[in-house]
């Protein structure tokens, strides 16, 4: 099958990014979101190294980009993808939804960046702030806001985890605040949602309080 893309970087180059990239856990979703990007083929499936090979060198270069150099964009598009592809290594057997819209108790549809579903019912979702400032106290008073709404509502009863993750950091009051609100919430096992931040640094996610 004839390779098309841009630019063209020839066997040498496709083969020394497809030898590092297949070390890498690279989740199914995120090799169809980069296929489609970089509009692509992608094998539906097979090994990892086949599939990338059926990739694209554009799709390629992104796929280094993002996972092996740890780069960023000026959209934060390269740290959604690593944040996606850290919830999703969190949660084994289940299916990834991106920006998917889920109703909250007020009525009102939240589009969520990332959640997980498990025999079909949401049990986690998760944002991320990729560009800008470090996360303020108002940033996540709003994360437990969405967050709670959509546990209350019918389609969230089964979510357990919100995970906030950022790629510049976190303002101190922000950590405390959402340790304060976190407190507010119900308290029981079956209805307590967990809230966790995690920091991107050094090329790997930390939580920073779970």
């Amino acid at each position: 099958m004839a390779k098309k893309g841009f630019p063209h970087f020839g066997i040498s180059q496709s083969g020394a990014f497809i030898a590092e990239l297949k070390n890498y856990n690279l989740p199914d979703f995120i090799l169809k979101l980069i296929a489609k990007e970089c509009e692509s083929d992608l094998l539906e499936r097979g090994r990892i190294d086949d599939r990338l090979t059926s990739m694209n060198d554009a799709s390629l270069e992104l796929l280094h980009r993002v996972f092996v150099d740890c780069d960023e964009d000026e959209a934060g598009k390269y740290g959604q993808f690593r944040f996606y592809s850290y919830v999703s290594s969190m949660y084994h057997k289940s299916e990834i939804m991106i920006d998917d819209t889920i109703p909250g108790k007020s009525g009102k549809n939240h589009k969520i960046p990332i959640s997980v579903k498990m025999n079909g019912m949401y049990v986690a979702i998760g944002f991320n702030k990729a560009t800008g400032g470090s996360v303020t106290k108002k940033n996540v008073q709003k994360f437990y806001l969405i967050a709670n709404d959509v546990k209350n509502g019918e389609h969230g009863t089964q979510i357990i985890d919100a995970v906030f993750g950022s790629s510049v950091g976190f303002k101190g009051e922000a950590i405390v605040e959402l340790e304060k609100l976190s407190k507010t919430g119900k308290q029981d096992i079956e209805n307590k949602l967990n809230f966790k931040t995690a920091n991107f640094e050094n090329r790997i996610y930390s939580v920073t309080k779970c």
